[in-house]
C-alpha cells in the first residue's frame, strides 16, 4: 500500500502534463503519440524510481510499439540512485556467500566503482592475487521489482478491460508480464554468470579476439556475481586508442564482427553494446562486461534474420512480407498487399545507393515504421536484436565515420548459414 501510495503521489504531480501530451488524435486511423509526450513520460518514469526506469528502458527497445522519437527519449533513462552504505555491502556479501567478506576476498574497495538501480560494483581482490569485479545486489530490490510489478499488472489488466484496441494491438497483460519476466531475471546474478560462460564459449569457437571475464562461481549466488576485471580503454576514447597506437579503424571492424558473431552463430547475445561495457587492450582484443541486459535468438530467428538481410540487399518487397508474416506472432490477418507496397516504399528510398552503403539504422527505421503502421508484433528478443545492432553501428561509427555495417552484418549472416 505504501508503494501504491507513492506511485500515485507521483502521477498526480506529472499526471497532467503526460495525459495531455499523450492524449491521441482520435481523428487518425493509425493516430500517432504527440511527440512532445515522449520527454513527460521518461519524467513520469524518472521519478517513479528503479524499477519503471527499468521498464521505461525495456520500452525503449519496443520499435513495434513506439515511435522513434519515443524510443530515443526512454533509452536516455538513467537511474538516479546513490551508492548503498558500505555496511548493507558487506551484509549482502555475508548473507549470500555464507562467510566472513575477509574469507572470500582479501580485500574489498568500499567505494564503488558504479551504482544502478539494481546493484552496484566494487573492485577486490582474491586470496591469490587476482583483481575481480564484484557486484553487488541492493538491500531489498527484489521485493520493490515483486511490488512494482503487481501495480503494473493491476494496472495492465484494467487497460485491457477497458480498450479492446489495446487488448488487441498492444496485449497489456503479456507485455506487463513480459516485462516483470525481464526485471526478475536481472535482479538473478546467477543468470547473468551463466550467460557469460555462454559467450566465452562461443566467442572461443569462431576465434575472435574477444575476452569475456571469468565467473568466480564459488563467490557468486543471486544476490552477487564475482568476475575477473577487465581492464583497458574505453571503445569510443578515440585519443586515447590512437595515443596507445591502436588504429580506431581497425577496433570498429573487430568491435562490429564480435557483435555480428554472437548475433549469427551463438544463440545469445550482448543487449548492452554501449561504449561504457566495451573496452578495448593494448593488443587491440576487446573486453565486454555487463551481460544482464541479453537477448536470445533461435535457429528460426535466424533464418528469418538473413532472409530480412537478403531481401533488403536484393531489394526485394515480397521475401521481406515472408520473412515479416513468419516472425509475427500476432494473428498475421492484415492486408498483405498493403503491406508489400510499403515495403516497396520503403526500399525505393534506398534505390539510388547499393543496400551496401546505406547506415543499418536507416533501413531498420524504415522497416520498423512500417511494423508499427501495420500493427504487427515481433519477438520481444527480434526487437533487442534490432536496437542492439542500431548501437553496435553508432559506436562502430564513432569510431570510423566512413564505417558501414551492412557488410559485416551480411557476411556473418552468410557465415551463420554455412555452419548452420
Amino acid at each position: 500500500m505504501r508503494r501504491a501510495a507513492g506511485v500515485v503521489r507521483v502521477l498526480a504531480r506529472r499526471g497532467l502534463q503526460l495525459v495531455g501530451a499523450l492524449r491521441r488524435d482520435r481523428r487518425s486511423p493509425v493516430p500517432p503519440l504527440r511527440p512532445e509526450g515522449a520527454f513527460e513520460l521518461r519524467r513520469a518514469l524518472q521519478d517513479l524510481g528503479p524499477t519503471y526506469v527499468k521498464v521505461g528502458q525495456l520500452l525503449s527497445t519496443r520499435a513495434d510499439l513506439l515511435p522513434d522519437g519515443y524510443q530515443r527519449e526512454l533509452a536516455h533513462l538513467q537511474s538516479q540512485v546513490p551508492p548503498f552504505p558500505w555496511a548493507q555491502v558487506v551484509e549482502t556479501l555475508e548473507a549470500q556467500l555464507g562467510r566472513p567478506v575477509d574469507e572470500s576476498f582479501a580485500h574489498v574497495d568500499p567505494e564503488p566503482l558504479a551504482a544502478a538501480s539494481i546493484g552496484q560494483v566494487h573492485a577486490a581482490v582474491l586470496h591469490d592475487g587476482q583483481e575481480v569485479v564484484v557486484k553487488v545486489r541492493r538491500p531489498d530490490v527484489t521485493e520493490l521489482v515483486d511490488a512494482d510489478m503487481v501495480l503494473i499488472d493491476r494496472v495492465a489488466h484494467l487497460v485491457a478491460r477497458m480498450s479492446a484496441t489495446a487488448r488487441e494491438q498492444v496485449d497489456p497483460v503479456g507485455l506487463a508480464e513480459e516485462f516483470g519476466s525481464v526485471l526478475r531475471r536481472e535482479c538473478d546474478y546467477t543468470v547473468e554468470a551463466a550467460v557469460a560462460d555462454e559467450l566465452r564459449t562461443g566467442f572461443q569457437q569462431v576465434a575472435l579476439p574477444v575476452v569475456v571475464p571469468v565467473v568466480h562461481h564459488d563467490l557468486t549466488a543471486p544476490g552477487v556475481l564475482t568476475m575477473e576485471r577487465v581492464h583497458g580503454i574505453r571503445v569510443d576514447d578515440v585519443p586515447a586508442l590512437r595515443h596507445a597506437g591502436l588504429d580506431p579503424v581497425a577496433v570498429a571492424e573487430s568491435f562490429a564482427n564480435a557483435f555480428m558473431s554472437m548475433v549469427f552463430t551463438f544463440g545469445v547475445f550482448h543487449g548492452d553494446p554501449h561504449p561504457g561495457n566495451v573496452f578495448v587492450a593494448p593488443d587491440g582484443s576487446l573486453g565486454l562486461v555487463d551481460f544482464g541486459k541479453h537477448g536470445r535468438i533461435d535457429a528460426d530467428l535466424r533464418a528469418h534474420l538473413r532472409q530480412v538481410v537478403g531481401s533488403v540487399l536484393l531489394r526485394d518487397p515480397d521475401g521481406l512480407v515472408s520473412a515479416l508474416r513468419d516472425l509475427e506472432v500476432a494473428d498475421g490477418a492484415g492486408d498483405t498487399d498493403a503491406l508489400r507496397a510499403d515495403l516497396q516504399r520503403m526500399l525505393d528510398t534506398f534505390a539510388d545507393s547499393p543496400a551496401g552503403d546505406v547506415p543499418v539504422a536507416e533501413i531498420l527505421s524504415g522497416l520498423l515504421a512500417t511494423v508499427r503502421r501495420h500493427r504487427l508484433r515481433l519477438p520481444p528478443d527480434l526487437l533487442l536484436l534490432l536496437a542492439t545492432v542500431v548501437e553496435c553501428e553508432g559506436v562502430a561509427v564513432q569510431l570510423d565515420p566512413g564505417f558501414v555495417l551492412y557488410p559485416v552484418l551480411a557476411r556473418w549472416a552468410a557465415a551463420g548459414l554455412a555452419g548452420s
